[in-house]
């Protein structure tokens, strides 16, 4: 009987030590996780189609969050800084009006840069800024009596600040419209697409898988 009950006591210490084991195992994982998540890269949707064509509705894209420092949570405190967002980068931040919202925009001027639209065109430092990512759905020019889509500025970015633009120009709500976004809402820089769902085609987007965001 001595042997019968050693054996049993012996099976139910290794079902808790293996239960305890797996317990120990998930919560590394959990912690694990929710550190990468917090200080590494956290993954986003993205929403509208402000950002087109760079990123589509649909896309579901990695963001670096530790390329511009160490942040505390919640107080988006920088302890490690590292770099500061520049001109061209794709940037996820909190949405200045609602800061429980997330943004995407792309870096038009940096602290000091003198920004303006005139007739669509954007000009950084007074000089027409060239690139192949601004798109404009829209050929009617809006007056800036009306509203500051297409005639804006000139205006000098804040220290510790940076404006931003969506690249769909005509659709974007973006610094023309708000003002500017503070270094401390910054969460990241968008790195990378790893999944794109066409809700209008019910279809996956295989081409866009993997695409590194510029």
């Amino acid at each position: 009987m001595s042997s019968k009950k050693s054996s049993e006591n012996g099976a139910r210490t290794k079902k808790k030590s293996g239960l305890r084991e797996n317990i120990e195992a998930i919560l590394v994982a959990i912690v694990l996780a929710l550190f990468i998540r917090t200080f590494i890269i956290q993954a986003f949707k993205i929403p509208s189609g402000s950002m087109k064509q760079t990123l589509q509705i649909g896309d579901h894209i990695l963001v670096n969050k530790f390329i511009y420092g160490i942040k505390i949570p919640f107080l988006m405190t920088t302890i490690i800084p590292i770099k500061n967002p520049e001109r061209g980068d794709i940037v996820v931040f909190k949405f200045p009006e609602d800061p429980d919202k997330d943004f995407i925009k792309r870096v038009i001027g940096i602290a000091g840069d003198v920004v303006e639209c005139r007739d669509k065109q954007v000009y950084v430092n007074h000089k027409r800024l060239n690139h192949d990512y601004g798109i404009h759905a829209d050929r009617n020019i809006i007056s800036a009596s009306v509203q500051p889509r297409d005639n804006f500025g000139p205006v000098v970015v804040p220290e510790n600040s940076l404006f931003v633009m969506g690249d769909n120009r005509d659709h974007s709500y973006d610094s023309r419209f708000w003002g500017f976004v503070d270094l401390k809402a910054v969460k990241g820089k968008a790195l990378i697409v790893y999944w794109s769902w066409d809700k209008e085609n019910f279809g996956v987007r295989w081409n866009r898988i993997g695409q590194i965001l510029k």
